[in-house]
Formats: C-alpha cells, structure tokens, sequence
C-alpha cells in the first residue's frame, strides 16, 4: 500500500483526505516516480469544489505536477532509467507517494533544481509561455500583466519583458519590489487602479495578459486595448479576447523550464511548502493567495 490524497464528494478543502491506495506499478511505456514533491494549481480547486469539469468521476485523486526518482521503467522505455531524478505533469495523481505516467510525461531535474521548484514550475510555465506567445510581443509593445504576483503573473512577466516589452504589472503593494526586480512597473490594484495605469504608461498600452477575471479585462478594454489584443487564462466570457492557457505541455517544454529556473533566467520563488498530511492545509492557504509565488507539497 502507499498513501495519496483523494475526495470523495466535492467541497472544500475539509473533503481532502490523505488514504492508502493500491502500489500502483508501471506498465509498457510507463515509469514509476517515487514522488518528492508535488505542485498545487487553481484547476486542482476548481475540479474539487464541483461543476468545473462535466462528470468529474469520484472518488477522485488530485495533482497534476510532480518532481522526484524514477524507481520502476517498464518494457518498451530506453530514455529513462531507475535512479533519475526527474519532473513531470499528470492527470489527478500526482499528489501521492508513488505515480505512474508515460515516460514522455517527466523530464530530467537538474542537479542544481530544488525539489519543490521542480515540482511547481511545469503547469505555471506551460500556461504563461503559452498565453506571452499568443501575443507575439516585441519591444514596441506596453502590455498589463495582471496578478503579477501569482505563479502564472510572474513567470509571465518575465516572458514578456524578454521579448522587449514595457511590462507593468498589477499586485497588492508588498509584492512591488519583486515586480521591479524583474523590470516591470508595479501597480496596486483595486479601487483607483484604472488612474494608476494611466499614470503609469501616459502613451498608452498595446495588450493585456490578464490572469485575474473580468474585472481587469474591462479595464483593459477601457484602455483602449483591442480585444484581439488581450489574453485571459481567467475570464471565458468576454468576446474577441484570447483564451491561451494551459495545454500540449511536452518533455521539451519541462527541459526548457528547468534549464531557465535553474540557470537564474527565471525566477521562480516558493511561497510555502506543506508535507502531503497537510494536504487541506496547504489549499486553504492557496485559496487565500498571500504572498507571491507556488506552494507545493512535499513528500516524505
């Protein structure tokens, strides 16, 4: 037996439970990751709380990212060997002791790489190189990063300042001195913040990568930036805008990832981290979000 966490009824973090489970083994094409760490998103809420996903099946595992050593490769896998350190993504499994996935699915961990950044860069880094892409930025652009602070905003925010770009980005004021590290203008949201991004950028902006909600959408549009212009991983609702989140992640995206986070190209900080006991813990503290960066899981 080993232990991974399941819900078995939609609802708040209360319905999360740490359970023994069958070993799960690998099979043909597969590896077995013997899991050190393990990321949390928002989809991982979104699905728990009920209505996100069309007849979500439960009972119901969670996690979709994971870092830790290969310990069993199954027939037909010459590219990965038991012992390797690895990062990868899956489909509501990742947070337990022990997960299956395609050998395709995990990408080496540099030496250097911290577990628990392993573990929490893929999903971020999927959506926020995908949706800077959707852009095509360049150095004429002056593009609002909103929830800059969040995992997605601040790796977003440094995709679009490396494409040239004047970034300013919107976060609570304690998180301004990161932005600003980073080369991006910081803005306070809320009451007043339409002004402030007109004092910000008096020429004007060109896009938007919203990772807040229709509020802040409308405000782009407000500032005159074209629909075609804005992207949202949030807001589904609002005609003409992108929609460029999450999606075709690949061995070579995570290899990338890795190799940025771990030279110093990205930066990439870990807001907290939780042992998988404390897995209702970790996603009250999430669904909160205070403070800038991932929280992740870690795994005895």
């Amino acid at each position: 037996m080993s232990l991974a966490v399941r819900y078995s009824q939609f609802g708040s973090p209360d319905v999360l439970r740490v359970v023994d489970v069958d070993e799960p083994h690998a099979g043909e094409g597969q590896v077995r990751v013997a899991v050190r760490a393990a990321g949390l998103n928002a989809y991982d809420y979104k699905v728990r709380r009920g209505g996100y996903v069309a007849e979500h099946a439960l009972p119901s595992g969670q996690g979709a990212e994971f870092a830790g050593v290969v310990d069993e490769v199954g027939d037909g896998v010459d590219d990965v060997s038991s012992g390797d350190e690895v990062l990868g993504y899956t489909s509501f499994a990742a947070q337990a002791e022990y997960v299956v996935v395609r050998a395709a699915n995990v990408a080496p961990k540099p030496a250097g790489l911290d577990w628990a950044v392993a573990a929490g860069i893929g999903l971020v880094g999927n959506a926020a190189r995908r949706s800077t892409d959707s852009l095509a930025l360049t150095a004429d652009d002056t593009v609002i990063v909103t929830a800059a602070a969040g995992g997605v905003g601040l790796l977003a925010t440094q995709f679009a300042r490396a494409t040239g770009a004047t970034v300013i980005g919107t976060a609570s004021e304690p998180n301004h001195d990161l932005l600003r590290s980073l080369g991006a203008i910081p803005v306070a949201y809320g009451d007043g913040e339409l002004e402030r991004l007109r004092a910000a950028a008096p020429h004007g902006y060109t896009a938007m990568l919203d990772n807040s909600g229709p509020a802040s959408v409308r405000i782009g549009l407000e500032l005159g930036i074209a629909p075609s212009r804005i992207n949202s991983i949030v807001d589904f609702d609002t005609p003409g805008i992108g929609n460029v989140g999450g999606g075709r992640k690949s061995r070579a995206e995570l290899v990338e990832l890795a190799r940025q986070t771990v030279t110093g190209e990205l930066v990439f900080p870990i807001l907290a981290t939780f042992p998988l006991a404390r897995v209702a813990d970790a996603y009250r503290r999430f669904e909160e979000r205070s403070g800038p960066g991932k929280i992740v899981l870690t795994v005895p």
